[in-house]
């Protein structure tokens, strides 16, 4: 052990000695974010946490080829010190000290803020468990779609004439590119008779959760579990129902948690049923019951994600694999409060995370992960990790 961890610091600490030549380059921003480059020692708990835990998530690679959601291309100064961060591992155990090195001397570090609301803003999300079946019967009545073979995902240079460019898929037609059928299209039969179900639900509202999570499990009825991951969506706006119930029944924005949500809708099935619907983005999934018990979803890079040490971002703004430092007071999901400064990695993106310095926090798997990330919506230090260019 003591012989791979000196092999894995020679290869970490050789590229070091010339790190004067390497330039602290700011991050591409949106209009109206700016960027303030800090010293690791001006970032408060750097020191203390441990950065082996990121880095071993880096050392997994920025993103698989392609990645189950396209981002923003991955830079190639980014690429290469994910492939640095590969070869240390294979060569031995590197310890925290190495790690913290590492990521000291290969990135710059930015604290980003937001045009007007300044510091950024965290929400959290996790990986649910329903019960399903196979087969479709009273108890399990909900279908669950696999993605059409029609649905085009745009990526982000396409243009797509005479459609809205707030669609992010359309359905490709005899005559070209059309909008997809939204979620309320789909639910009274748009997709019926083609075999497209890959499992029934109990109901709307647990295809729902399941749909704003992004991946899930199933527990069948023999008791064994299958796995979920996303595979697209419609290409519809994504509205936040939580936001609308707050409004409309004039709960205070901290108290409508996702608890809260899901027992309003429980109550009511019609009422369930309408309010959903006005959300019209409808997601698609895919069976993967190759994935181990023990590991996590499959994020956006189409990596296994870590509870508490991956995010989502914004596709548009930010490449996946790219390492974060986060520092907010967060409900513990016990009634208190608690702080969270660590080292991050973006693995994942979603709809509603918009913003330079937007996250969602993955919580973990099972009720909970989902109590807790129900409860995430407080603002954030978002710290930038960007990797150094080579000098002159």
């Amino acid at each position: 052990m003591i012989r791979g961890a000196g092999v894995a610091l020679v290869l970490l600490a050789a590229p070091w000695a010339a790190v004067s030549a390497m330039a602290a380059a700011s991050p591409p921003l949106p209009p109206g974010a700016s960027a303030e480059v800090l010293e690791p020692a001006q970032v408060p708990g750097w020191a203390a946490d441990d950065h082996r835990a990121a880095f071993d998530i880096f050392a997994s690679g920025c993103q698989t080829e392609p990645p189950l959601r396209t981002s923003v291309a991955v830079p190639a100064a980014l690429g290469a010190v994910c492939e640095q961060a590969k070869r240390a591992v294979a060569a031995g155990p590197v310890d925290r000290e190495t790690a913290r090195a590492f990521f000291e001397q290969h990135f710059s570090f930015w604290r980003i803020r937001q045009a007007g609301s300044g510091t950024g803003f965290m929400t959290g999300y996790f990986e649910p468990e329903f019960e399903g079946s196979l087969t479709r019967s009273e108890a399990y009545p909900t279908p669950l779609y696999g993605r059409p073979p029609e649905l085009v995902t745009r990526m982000p240079d396409d243009v797509w004439p005479g459609l809205d460019p707030a669609l992010s898929a359309a359905r490709r037609s005899a005559d070209g590119l059309e909008p997809f059928p939204d979620r309320t299209a789909i639910e009274t039969g748009a997709l019926d008779g083609r075999g497209l179900e890959i499992l029934w639900m109990r109901d709307p509202v647990d295809r729902f959760v399941l749909q704003v999570q992004g991946s899930g499990r199933i527990r069948l009825p023999d008791g064994s579990v299958t796995r979920l991951v996303y595979a697209g969506r419609s290409g519809h706006a994504y509205t936040s129902l939580g936001r609308v119930l707050s409004e409309r029944e004039s709960i205070p924005p901290a108290q409508m948690t996702m608890d809260r949500l899901i027992a309003r809708l429980k109550a009511d099935a019609d009422f369930a049923r309408d309010l959903i619907r006005l959300n019209r983005s409808f997601v698609f999934f895919a069976r993967r019951d190759d994935l181990p018990a023990e590991s996590g979803p499959i994020g956006g890079a189409g990596l296994p994600l870590t509870p508490l040490r991956s995010i989502a971002i914004d596709r548009t703004i930010w490449p996946y694999g790219l390492p974060v430092w986060i520092d907010a007071t967060l409900p513990a999901g016990d009634g208190g409060m608690e702080r969270l400064a660590r080292l991050m990695i973006a693995q994942d993106t979603g709809s509603a995370i918009l913003g330079p310095a937007r996250l969602d926090l993955f919580v973990g798997s099972g009720a909970k992960a989902g109590h807790r990330a129900g409860l995430v919506r407080h603002p954030v230090e978002f710290t930038v990790l960007w990797p150094r260019q080579p000098g002159p």
